[in-house]
């Protein structure tokens, strides 16, 4: 099957301009991108990097917002920071906590949209999941979140400012004179399971996870990283090669024909296509195997032939399989599988030398689990008609 060219170029991202007073967002340049904006505001170039370098470890480090606190840097060199650019981050819209403990954030980011975040602590990591979309274009039809349509792509300010919102909330940025990195973080692993498909916005994602894995910042290892896709085949190498962070894959059907109704994507991109990509992910990216995510509906894609199938399909790559229990929403047309057959397909694929964990649905009492994000305002919006001429806001 010839594989099409990536879409990523159809989406819309909000372009980055300066805010109502001239001033642009620091939040979500890379490196480079910080040096030059910092060369254009009249930084010395002698300067620029010692500066540039600062203001990261600033901003990413210690969570400052105000460049009054950036005490290594001259209070004239401040107060100039301060007329040209700022340091913005989504706000909080509301924040729910679960019975287990689970946050999830809604939050507004620029021209008034809203995506969802959520954080699921546990015993030996705390795991943030972030959106990439502000909806979707993937239509999966057991995904409560792919009944939304998609608005736009988030910038990657717009995307590593959830993690800074997360950690804001729990407390996490470090105080003077503690360690760096600290121990025992709240916040210690990231997944892009959240709003949209990752892979098409590509270049805002990769950014905003280099500057999460920037040693000089969040310094979040690529290892505790995990991005979801549901099979853009044309991007799975550049992942490999651009960010090299673990690769996790909604895979959860066993023929092209339940596959095509779940993910419709596979229309495009079909199973033997997908796994083909996937076969050189782990070599490419030297990630230690790929996450199969297999969500369990009943009578659709949970047999026993499907688990052997699914053995089979992925033999000879280095994996897990996640068995996820479906997380039911208002009008779904699936429901979950029972435990005695998410037990049995797990003997399978266990028998088989896969681990095949069930995941515990967390957050369900707010709507937070795999598959229930949705922001329900966006759906109030389509009845104005000013959305549709919304001018571009700052990013």
């Amino acid at each position: 099957m010839k594989a099409e060219a990536p879409i990523t170029q159809d989406l819309v991202t909000i372009p980055r301009k300066p805010d109502e007073n001239g001033r642009c967002n620091l939040v979500g340049l890379t490196r480079e991108a910080l040096g030059e904006a910092l060369a254009e505001a009249g930084i010395p170039e002698k300067q620029v990097r010692m500066r540039s370098g600062q203001i990261w470890q600033w901003i990413y480090q210690k969570g400052v917002r105000d460049f009054s606190e950036m005490t290594n840097i001259s209070k004239e060199l401040r107060a100039r920071l301060a007329e040209k650019f700022e340091i913005r981050v989504p706000e909080i819209v509301t924040r729910q906590v679960s019975r287990d403990g689970t946050r999830k954030y809604l939050l507004r980011i620029a021209g008034g949209h809203e995506v969802e975040a959520v954080y699921i602590p546990e015993e030996d990591r705390g795991t943030l999941c972030i959106s990439s979309q502000v909806g979707c274009t993937l239509n999966c039809s057991f995904c409560h979140t792919g009944t939304q349509k998609l608005v736009r792509n988030l910038t990657a300010g717009e995307i590593i400012g959830q993690v800074m919102v997360a950690r804001d909330d729990l407390g996490e940025w470090p105080k003077v004179g503690d360690p760096f990195p600290p121990e025992g973080r709240l916040l210690s692993n990231i997944v892009l399971m959240g709003m949209g498909e990752p892979l098409y916005n590509f270049e805002n994602v990769r950014d905003a996870m280099k500057i999460a894995m920037d040693g000089e910042g969040i310094s979040i290892s690529r290892r505790r990283i995990t991005l979801s896709t549901s099979g853009v085949v044309p991007m799975i190498a550049r992942t490999a090669e651009e960010i090299g962070c673990m690769l996790a894959v909604s895979f959860h059907a066993t023929t092209d024909e339940v596959r095509d109704r779940l993910v419709p994507i596979n229309r495009k991109w079909n199973i033997e296509t997908l796994l083909s990509a996937l076969r050189e992910y782990p070599k490419a990216s030297n990630s230690e195997r790929i996450t199969f995510e297999y969500v369990m509906l009943k009578g659709v894609n949970d047999s026993d032939e499907d688990a052997r199938r699914l053995v089979k399909l992925i033999r000879g790559i280095p994996a897990k399989i996640n068995l996820i229990p479906f997380n039911e929403w208002p009008g779904a047309p699936y429901e979950r599988s029972s435990g005695n057959r998410i037990r049995a397909f797990a003997d399978i694929v266990n028998a088989a030398g896969y681990s095949s964990p069930v995941r515990k649905p967390r957050g369900e009492d707010i709507m937070a689990a795999c598959g229930q994000l949705k922001s329900a305002s966006e759906k109030a919006r389509k009845r104005r008609p000013a959305i549709a001429n919304e001018a571009a806001p700052p990013a």
